[in-house]
């Protein structure tokens, strides 16, 4: 492997033409980078104040006052300008680089003369780097690292970047197991796979040293953070942090030596992910396999079908295996996305498809239920089930928002989902010198050197509606030898491959078929995807479950919602022996394939009102109809139900 690694896809170079993904693409663009802005700069009225462009101001001198907002609060900036240089890869669209310049600019204003750059240390005076465990200072670095390098890549524009390399060459002077630096490293992990990005720029290696530094030194015995102020002396930024323990945030041992997934969700799949681009880096087999037993606990066991993550909602984190609560769980719409990048990254290791049928699960469930179509209110905690009536009267269930909300104080999930959309080319395809991988089935086109001469395909399909996929070649070059690779998902079953309109025997490895030929102008390649309708199951351990099921067509997770079904869908029961039954929705979201299902339900009307009794409930005949998980509370506040009663 080493010499021909996999890379994402030059984001300039694809084009995204899909009737479903176009929808929330656009929304980044038109809506949302435009409205987080004025958000930033606290002109939305009724939402939450930010306060961080003003804190920029404040720290680089333009004005006076105090700091406002969270200690992470410069992390609005970062990836809102990561965003929006993701969008100007496809659109060079002036008022949103300029908005993003003018940001910049006061970033630059911001930091200090030796590098250091954080507007709250800037502007409090607290003592840096006294509070690794929660002060969010390596965190924030790493965010507006990845902001710099993205901006960078989509502008060629240095000022960011050089701003966040004399940040990064602070900290490698700070950083580091020599007499007089500081052997600690971040409480909330982000900084190190942004300096392993910042090193892929630039080429500097102390950055990708200083990653593994972090990495390698993590949850060695004593634990660093056990020597800080907060928690001697309890001095919490968060008081509620004086309820977590080590493993909160992975630093309970070394982090080769841990075999499942603990703590703070997000800061688990940012670590994970650091790591796996560690082993890419470095050729590390055994943290390869480190990251393979990380990755298997989180999908196999702490995963939610809709590839969210994140069991309780104190803390935010994993809990134990198959505690997988429906109605009570948290699902982070930030943790989605890390998992996604965690697993893109498995993908890159291993060039094993079963890391993309995660990516595709958790794009086409928990990312999209994350965002309303006005591209203005967002979902924070993702659940399976809801009921507005007990949300808002149980004090267990605060965390809980029966709407999406216009925003957060602590408002990391809003831009997180934008800079996913606005990068989705680089889960779609990847390439190393000779192959091109097609991941994911979005109407698309993408440009590519392979085997030394370019190469343009275009990807058309409608999926998951439909399972077909075609994908026109064009190689610069005729007769040039070169492979493409399509994944076959593991959903589906006896998929059929045509070439030119001749159908092929190719057998999948690791979820791929790989499709190599001397490559001629205008080639076309078929896949039929088998994408029915079908019921899943959890496996039995997860006691929330039995004796229910949930609905699937492809990757994407189907609900019932009460606008369509009336109340207490608890009571629906689903008869699995008939077959669902697509029906498309031409109002919903633009058009939206629903299905109707079968079954039986309890009839209230004939229930007394006495709390107990001998009598069964008496059951009526049903139909319902169950709508993309990524689509509910959409057409007003309601029930929601993923995991239904099954008829025995």
């Amino acid at each position: 492997m080493e010499g021909n690694k996999l890379t994402d896809a030059n984001l300039k170079h694809v084009a995204i033409q899909d009737s479903f993904w176009d929808k929330y693409i656009d929304l980044v663009d038109e809506v949302i980078l435009p409205f987080q802005w004025d958000l930033i700069n606290d002109r939305v009225e009724g939402a939450e104040k930010s306060y961080c462009i003003r804190n920029f101001r404040i720290a680089g001198g333009e004005e006076a006052g105090e700091h406002k907002g969270m200690v992470f609060q410069d992390t609005d900036a970062a990836k809102w300008l990561e965003a929006v240089a993701f969008s100007l890869n496809k659109n060079r669209n002036q008022k949103l680089e300029k908005a993003a310049d003018q940001t910049i600019d006061l970033i630059a204003a911001a930091q200090c003369e030796d590098g250091y750059l954080n507007t709250y240390y800037t502007i409090t005076g607290n003592k840096r780097w006294s509070d690794l465990f929660e002060g969010h200072e390596l965190y924030t670095a790493g965010h507006m690292i990845e902001a710099a390098v993205a901006y960078y890549q989509a502008t060629g524009k240095r000022k960011l970047l050089d701003v966040v390399c004399k940040f990064a060459d602070y900290l490698c002077l700070v950083f580091g197991p020599e007499e007089g630096k500081i052997h600690g490293y971040p409480g909330h992990p982000e900084v190190e796979l942004a300096l392993v990005k910042l090193y892929r720029i630039t080429g500097n290696r102390n950055y990708l040293w200083l990653a593994d530094y972090f990495v390698r030194t993590r949850g060695e015995n004593p634990c660093y953070f056990l020597n800080e102020d907060c928690i001697k002396n309890g001095n919490y930024i968060f008081p509620e942090f004086k309820d977590f323990d080590l493993d909160y945030n992975q630093s309970h041992m070394p982090l080769r030596q841990q075999q499942t997934a603990e703590g703070h969700c997000v800061r688990a799949v940012y670590l994970y992910s650091a790591m796996a681009d560690l082993a890419y880096e470095y050729q590390d087999e055994s943290l390869i396999r480190q990251c393979e037993t990380l990755w298997d606990n989180i999908v196999n066991r702490r995963m939610y079908i809709t590839g969210s993550i994140g069991s309780a909602s104190y803390g935010e984190r994993f809990t134990g295996d198959y505690d997988l609560p429906n109605d009570t769980n948290y699902s982070e719409s930030c943790a989605t996305v890390g998992l996604a990048m965690f697993s893109n990254r498995m993908f890159h290791l291993t060039r094993d498809g079963k890391y993309m049928d995660i990516v595709e699960k958790a794009l086409y469930n928990t990312l999209l239920a994350g965002i309303a179509m006005d591209g203005k209110h967002f979902f924070y905690v993702n659940p399976l089930e809801v009921v507005p009536d007990t949300v808002k009267k149980n004090p267990t269930y605060r965390h809980v928002k029966t709407t999406r909300q216009l925003w957060f104080g602590v408002a990391c999930c809003p831009p997180n989902i934008a800079r996913t959309l606005a990068s989705l080319g680089n889960y779609i395809y990847a390439s190393d010198k000779n192959t091109l991988y097609v991941n994911l089935f979005i109407q698309s086109s993408a440009e590519c050197q392979l085997s030394g001469t370019g190469v343009s395909v275009r990807q058309e399909c409608d999926y998951p509606a439909s399972g077909t996929v075609t994908l026109s070649v064009n190689p610069q070059e005729e007769g040039r030898e070169f492979t493409l690779a399509v994944r076959i998902p593991s959903y589906s079953r006896g998929a059929v491959l045509k070439i030119n309109g001749r159908e092929e025997t190719v057998q999948p490895e690791k979820g791929y078929l790989y499709l190599k030929r001397m490559w001629e102008k205008g080639d076309v390649v078929v896949v039929e995807l088998n994408v029915p309708f079908r019921y899943v199951r959890s496996n039995p351990r997860v006691r929330h479950n039995i004796g229910k099921v949930s609905l699937m067509k492809g990757p994407v997770v189907y609900c019932l919602e009460e606008v369509d079904n009336g109340n207490y869908l608890s009571a629906a029961v689903i008869d699995t022996r008939v077959e669902p039954e697509e029906e498309y929705d031409h109002e919903l979201l633009k058009g939206t394939l629903c299905a109707r299902l079968k079954g039986v339900r309890i009839d209230y009307g004939k229930a007394g009102d006495s709390l107990y009794g001998e009598e069964k409930p008496v059951y009526k005949e049903a139909d319902f109809k169950a709508v993309p998980y990524s689509c509910w509370n959409n057409r007003g506040e309601g029930e929601m139900i993923v995991w239904m009663r099954e008829k025995e």
